[in-house]
């Protein structure tokens, strides 16, 4: 059967903090993934889904999730796949209510969606251009973060973990508002983890410089990409990010770029 579940309803949050915070540690937690079925998101995927997470993975291109399913053999009672445009506001909030209602519960997120253009400066960027790269990079982590926030609180326990990049500190030419779209989303998870210091979910930001996926290959085919850091590695760091024991972290900015 394919793991493009059809969601059903079937329960509640599972209780405010109070109620939790002694019992949270053995809880199966749920965990959606926005844009999981890309290098990074699957290399993620193939780390968590050995532990006792229930993983609700979002995808848009239907060739990635055939990979995916291709990849993961896992029991539907643990992993969901779902086509979802998360540039569309009313989609995301759908989406994640459909999740905490089937599964009792959020108790991280992690966007993943993005896309880069480059080649343009500020005064050679149309609006389309423009307009893309804050809706594939900022817009989505915005909504999906908007619309996870109370069903992380209400869970007394959370993570959040958004990709921001290195172009959003060191402003590289010509790729403007790759730049301006990524630097908002470093601004976004700072801005959340202040707003949510001392409820128990924390907010921290990858920034990675380029990530050595076959599509980045493609995209840049005369690059010297030796020292790029692979998914794998990237997923490392991003599975302690969600994990209990990175509760002493909120509102960083995690540099996961090596030498690249």
């Amino acid at each position: 059967m394919s793991l493009r579940e059809k969601h059903r309803p079937i329960g509640r949050g599972i209780g405010p903090w109070r109620i939790v915070t002694s019992y949270i540690d053995h809880v199966t937690k749920t965990l959606v993934i926005t844009g999981g079925t890309g290098g990074l998101g699957s290399a993620l995927v193939g780390r968590l889904i050995k532990k006792d997470y229930r993983l609700a993975i979002t995808y848009l291109l239907p060739d990635e999730a055939q990979s995916f399913e291709s990849e993961f053999e896992v029991d539907e009672k643990k992993l969901l796949l779902s086509r979802v445009d998360c540039t569309n506001a009313e989609a995301v909030n759908s989406y994640i209510k459909e999740v905490a209602d089937r599964w009792g519960g959020i108790h991280g997120l992690c966007s993943l969606v993005g896309g880069w253009a480059g080649g343009r400066d500020v005064e050679e960027t149309d609006d389309v251009r423009f307009e893309r790269m804050l809706d594939l990079n900022l817009r989505s982590a915005f909504y999906a973060v908007r619309a996870a926030i109370p069903y992380l609180k209400e869970s007394g326990w959370g993570r959040i973990l958004l990709v921001g990049s290195r172009g959003a500190v060191d402003y590289f030419e010509a790729q403007a508002a790759f730049n301006i779209a990524k630097a908002g989303v470093a601004a976004l998870g700072q801005s959340v983890a202040t707003e949510l210091d001392g409820s128990g979910v924390t907010a921290n930001v990858l920034v990675p410089s380029v990530i050595d996926t076959p599509a980045t290959r493609r995209s840049l085919p005369y690059a010297d990409y030796v020292n790029w850091p692979t998914p794998n590695e990237i997923a490392a760091v991003a599975e302690f990010l969600l994990s209990d024991e990175s509760g002493v972290m909120n509102g960083a900015l995690v540099p996961v770029y090596g030498r690249a």
